[in-house]
């Protein structure tokens, strides 16, 4: 098991775009939310997509969360979350 540790700006940005958001999709993020720490909990390097470096990308609708596994191999850090919608 990895422990996921999220970085300030990403709290920052999680919390932004859940007070920005209706009932319904404050209830999406903060599931999504838990799903990205559940899945980054047992298998970061094999989940999402490679960027530069050590960075990955994965999307949990309605988040795409930035990633990277840190030096000491125990350790996920969330560095970036970006909550998108759809529709007008």
């Amino acid at each position: 098991m990895f422990r996921v540790r999220w970085e300030d700006q990403a709290l920052s940005e999680l919390t932004t775009g859940w007070l920005q958001g209706d009932p319904t999709q404050r209830q999406a993020i903060t599931g999504a939310s838990h799903q990205v720490d559940l899945v980054l909990s047992r298998d970061p390097h094999n989940t999402g997509e490679s960027r530069s470096g050590r960075r990955r990308i994965m999307f949990v609708p309605p988040l795409a969360v930035s990633f990277c596994v840190e030096a000491d191999g125990n350790t996920v850090s969330v560095l970036q979350v970006r909550v998108f919608r759809h529709g007008p």
